[in-house]
């Protein structure tokens, strides 16, 4: 497959789709697609901005870095060699990967396993079953983490899990009384009816009520427990943070790509997870949480993984038409 390769409708359609499952922020679905001949041009879009939860567009960054991971995976499913740039042209801020086929590869078991894992990846954001996640499991995890300048750091101490503890605790009490950012998070809560399969925006079903902070978004009804019980609720779960060297847009792309094949690999071994970024917006939090862990370098995204009780309803997606930035016949 050369870079002069004419994508067809039904390879059109795979990498739509693909992007299109990549998980986002509020599930905004940040992003727009571009197909023209051997190449695969995702843009930002800055017009889906959320001022009170991501006001300097990190978590958009990261979402993307997500859909370049889910693309990039894709196109190697369809068997092209991929060459992958990101930030490619100065001159088009919004552009934010470049990805050209290079010549034909065969997918790997790895790739295909993965790719499956895109249509099923949800977010889980209730209580695990309570198995641990095994010590093989976490190895795989590991090796999945693999972007340029990304570190996985696992908490699995007590004094590790109150001090994220102490962070959920604060950050959940500030955001709680943050009306404008209630008010925002209430805009892209949707229903989750058939008639609404189709769009953006968060599932009201897979926001519990009685979901605590640790679990991920936090609303006016949502209890916020002692730091205490918090800490021994994050002790039946296996907590991961994703670390980066630098904090510019570059990392935070690289970081959502990690993200994105981190999740894919726990969803092949059958687990189950959610991404939280919120409390890391509060600059207050995130500096006393590396200084206390003595982190190498700035969280970008903890996530929680775990053996999943039951099964969770896929939030809604737009149509694969809104995607593509020029739609082929």
């Amino acid at each position: 497959m050369e870079s002069t390769h004419v994508w067809s409708t039904g390879e059109t359609d795979v990498l739509a789709r693909a992007v299109v499952r990549a998980p986002s922020v509020h599930n905004t679905q940040p992003w727009s697609l571009d197909l023209p001949d051997g190449q695969a041009l995702l843009s930002e879009r800055t017009d889906l901005a959320l001022p009170y939860h991501d006001p300097l567009g990190r978590d958009r960054s990261l979402s993307c870095g997500a859909a370049v991971a889910n693309l990039e995976l894709a196109m190697r499913v369809l068997g092209a060699g991929t060459h992958v740039a990101l930030l490619p042209d100065e001159h088009q801020p919004d552009l934010v990967a470049r990805l050209t086929a290079e010549g034909t590869r065969v997918p790997s078991d790895t790739d295909l396993h993965r790719y499956s894992a895109i249509a099923r990846r949800r977010s889980y954001r209730h209580a695990f079953s309570g198995q641990p996640v095994s010590d093989y499991d976490l190895k795989d995890l590991r090796a999945a983490c693999s972007a340029e300048g990304v570190q996985l750091r696992v908490l699995s101490t007590r004094d590790e899990l109150v001090v994220l503890a102490d962070m959920l605790e604060y950050a959940g009490a500030a955001l709680q009384r943050n009306h404008a950012y209630q008010r925002e998070l209430a805009l892209w809560t949707v229903r989750d009816e058939r008639a609404h399969r189709h769009g953006a925006g968060i599932a009201r079903s897979a926001l519990p009520a009685s979901s605590l902070p640790w679990a991920g978004i936090v609303r006016p009804a949502t209890a916020l427990p002692d730091r205490e019980t918090l800490a021994s609720r994050l002790q039946e779960e296996t907590v991961l943070v994703f670390l980066t060297a630098g904090d510019s847009r570059l990392d935070h792309l690289n970081a959502g790509i990690a993200m994105e094949r981190t999740w894919l690999a726990a969803v092949d071994l059958g687990l189950a997870a959610a991404v939280q970024t919120q409390p890391l917006h509060l600059s207050e939090a995130r500096s006393s949480f590396v200084e206390r862990l003595g982190l190498p370098g700035y969280p970008q995204v903890l996530m929680r993984v775990g053996h999943p009780l039951a099964a969770v309803p896929q939030s809604p997606r737009r149509r694969v038409a809104e995607v593509l930035d020029a739609p082929r016949d």
